[in-house]
């Protein structure tokens, strides 16, 4: 090999080359596979050793790369054979039997060759080292980031795992396909909720009523009907009656603030809106209100209807949230729908299926919820409205002979945890919406062998589910995979510059294929923006969405989450950008800057945090503007957008580009309390221990005896572990619906007492 002190030349063509390039290629691709900045290689050759500790940026070229490696290889920086510990560790040596761990790259003629051990792929590494070597010789300006490291073998091989994007059964609308479920078995049992019950024909029935009153009021093809009720029998038949007519339905929560949801209506262009009994008085004046429930027997009669629209017709519109500041539409269309839920490759939905439906209709979870069973004629469980308990959720999968279930993240690490008896009777549950953990999925299919488990992983913009990760074994590691790219979908992983990376190296995840929404509602740039021609489009103009994740294709074609490339998380399920919070916060007249970021929340979830700065600091108490501040935006954001608390400061710091130094901002494990209500001090011994108690699970103080566990801050997954400390402490088991029927420390220290008495 040639010495260290030899003038470089160029790895990968003919002769051997000099260390320096092949070295910068080596970093390269340990550090766009790794992520890691800091990439330590160790050097040998016949005359000398070095340990060569090499930084990478975003910005590092690769000619910066190889100076720095010629630098270091000058000053002879002494290795003395031992693996040393580094955050990514690669040896460089001409010794196949090198140190243990070793990865051996050997300089040979015809160019780079790699010995690897481990289960590492020697044909693929060296394919890469070669790859970026080429690459580097050719344009030495390249930023690292961007260095091409797919050839045209490793671009077939990914575009292969990728998927073609095309569903294994031609798309139909949803409400064909549940009629035609409907007219094969009419009295069958659809769906049911708190005791009441509906067959095909009742279900399709009421649908119809929905739809010739919907026509009533000039509802056609093409529009969107605005839906506002909680979970309920009559709520399923009024979409299926929405797209019925041909339109699509946009639902909204009932706790929607009312200028959220006046803003989100006049976005879907909806001139009539499907109301629950109660929250009419909530939607704008100009609106056309129509009762959800028509009154009507569930047997009688009514007209047919079932417009003919192609797949292609928008089904239902989801609001996402916005980093401007303005929550995004996005227009679903039927042959998303219909990918996700006939004949899918990842699961199998039987017509003796319970499916539970337990998501928000705004949220698209509910999407596999209510038409899966639908289409493929098993039977619906609507849970009962109202606030979530996991107490009353295991009952529900009991009672009703669940077999199907998707929860969010948080709610399944819960259930695990406190209901795990809960999930006998089911024989497929899915998880998602957030990181699931290793942990629990082994000790659910531990604790009931045979149950499969699916972790299911994709944004609303391509409906549910891009990937699925099926199993009726626990992951190896300590992560579940995200799994592949379910039928008619297609997934791919580009780099920075939007080019395809290889198997091993991370880069961001782009999604499309059957299941893509049409775009942004009235939204062209950021459609634009986000929805971005194929590179290898196995159909000529089709589009990926850019997810915003980063992913690690491994060989087996699985994908691996990584974290994100931007500032979206996930807050008990929803996806949430915190630029759109700190737009609402900055719009308040005494707000000068506002940041938001992201903490654990104590229950194995996150929750939001935000700093502001007062615009007249003078005027302003900071806990007092914290507290009227959270006040405030309550009114504006859905719950699960309002931040945990608001801390006021002096400044935000400051990089020394100008901008906030996230990881500067002080860290607040307890917040100051944010209630407008006097604080008034515990008074008995059991209201001092529950006030402790909610301090310490919600990261408030102080806590007062008049204090409202859920205008702290809690909901129902800390509720959970609440009420399981309480019993732990005091030896008395208090249900979730005592909490919520007495929210407050001195009503739930009351009821306490009077379980011990009793």
């Amino acid at each position: 090999m040639t010495s260290p002190t030899h003038t470089p030349a160029v790895a990968g063509g003919t002769g051997a080359p000099g260390p320096v390039p092949a070295l910068a290629a080596l970093a390269a691709v340990l550090h766009r596979s790794s992520l890691q900045a800091t990439v330590r290689l160790a050097y040998r050759d016949a005359d000398s050793e070095a340990l060569l500790t090499l930084t990478v940026s975003e910005d590092t070229t690769m000619a910066e790369l190889a100076a720095d490696v010629a630098g270091q290889l000058a000053l002879g920086a002494g290795y003395d054979g031992a693996v040393p510990q580094a955050d990514a560790w690669f040896g460089w040596n001409t010794d196949p039997a090198g140190p243990p761990g070793a990865l051996a790259v050997e300089a040979a003629p015809e160019g780079l060759r790699v010995h690897a051990s481990g289960g590492r792929s020697a044909e693929r590494l060296t394919a890469l080292l070669r790859t970026a070597a080429a690459g580097a010789a050719t344009a030495p300006g390249t930023p690292v980031r961007v260095l091409p490291l797919t050839d045209a073998a490793a671009r077939a091989e990914v575009s292969a795992l990728a998927g073609d994007g095309r569903a294994p059964q031609a798309a139909r609308p949803v409400h064909v396909l549940v009629q035609e479920q409907a007219e094969r078995t009419p009295d069958a049992p659809a769906a049911g909720c708190a005791g009441r019950s509906l067959t095909y024909r009742q279900l399709t029935a009421a649908a119809d009523r929905v739809a010739v009153r919907l026509r009533a009021q000039g509802v056609r093809p093409g529009q969107v009907v605005g839906v506002l009720a909680e979970r309920s029998l009559d709520l399923v038949a009024g979409l299926l009656g929405v797209l019925k007519t041909g339109a699509a339905y946009a639902a909204f929560e009932p706790d929607t603030p009312r200028q959220r949801l006046h803003q989100l209506l006049a976005d879907t262009g909806a001139r009539v809106v499907l109301a629950q009994e109660g929250f009419a008085e909530r939607l704008p004046e100009a609106t056309r209100v129509l009762p959800l429930a028509s009154g009507a027997p569930a047997d009688t009669a009514a007209e047919r209807v079932l417009a003919d629209v192609p797949p292609t017709a928008a089904a239902y519109v989801s609001f996402t949230s916005g980093s401007t500041g303005e929550p995004k539409g996005v227009r679903v269309p039927h042959a998303a729908v219909s990918r996700l839920v006939v004949r899918p490759d990842w699961a199998e939905f039987r017509p003796s299926d319970a499916f539970l439906q337990l998501a928000p209709v705004a949220f698209d979870a509910s999407t596999l919820e209510l038409w899966a069973p639908l289409v493929n004629g098993g039977r619906l469980v609507v849970h009962p409205a109202g606030p979530l308990s996991t107490e009353q959720l295991a009952a529900t999968l009991v009672e009703e002979k669940v077999t199907v279930a998707w929860m969010t993240a948080g709610l399944f690490h819960q259930m695990v945890t406190q209901h795990p008896e809960a999930f006998a009777g089911l024989r497929h549950v899915l998880a998602g919406g957030d990181v699931v953990s290793a942990t629990h999925v082994r000790s659910l299919l531990e604790a009931h062998p045979g149950l499969l488990f699916t972790n299911g992983y994709g944004p609303t913009e391509n409906t549910t589910f891009t990937a699925c990760w099926t199993s009726g074994e626990a992951p190896r590691g300590n992560a579940v995979p995200l799994g592949r790219p379910i039928g008619g979908t297609r997934a791919v992983v580009l780099d920075a510059d939007g080019q395809p990376v290889p198997v091993g190296v991370p880069g961001e995840l782009y999604a499309g294929g059957e299941g893509l929404a049409h775009g942004y509602l009235n939204r062209p740039s950021a459609t634009a923006d986000s929805f971005v021609p194929d590179p290898d489009a196995p159909v000529p103009g089709a589009r990926l969405y850019r997810t915003g994740d980063l992913v690690r294709r491994l060989e087996d074609g699985t994908l691996e989450f990584l974290g994100r490339a931007d500032r979206q998380v996930k807050i008990q399920g929803y996806r949430v950008e915190p630029g759109e919070i700190e737009e609402t916060l900055g719009g308040h007249e005494d707000v000068r800057q506002a940041v938001v970021v992201v903490q654990g929340d104590g229950a194995g979830g996150k929750r939001l945090l935000a700093y502001v700065t007062a615009e007249r600091p003078e005027d302003d108490n900071p806990a007092a503007l914290g507290r009227r501040l959270r006040e405030w935006v309550r009114g504006e954001l859905p719950a699960y957008m309002v931040p945990w608390a608001i801390l006021a400061l002096p400044e935000l710091p400051l990089n020394r580009n100008g901008k906030v130094d996230r990881s500067e901002l002080p860290a607040a494990r307890r917040a100051p309390r944010a209630l407008t209500t006097e604080y008034v001090a515990p008074r008995t011994a059991t209201e001092d221990a529950m006030a402790e108690e909610w301090a310490d699970l919600l990261g408030v103080e102080p806590v007062g005896t008049d204090d409202d566990f859920f205008e702290l801050g809690g909901h129902s997954l800390i509720a959970a572990d609440l009420l399981s400390r309480l019993q732990d402490r005091f030896s008395v088991e208090l249900s979730a619906r005592s909490l919520y029927l007495r929210p407050t420390v001195a009503e739930l220290s009351e009821e306490l007492d009077g379980r011990q008495a009793a």
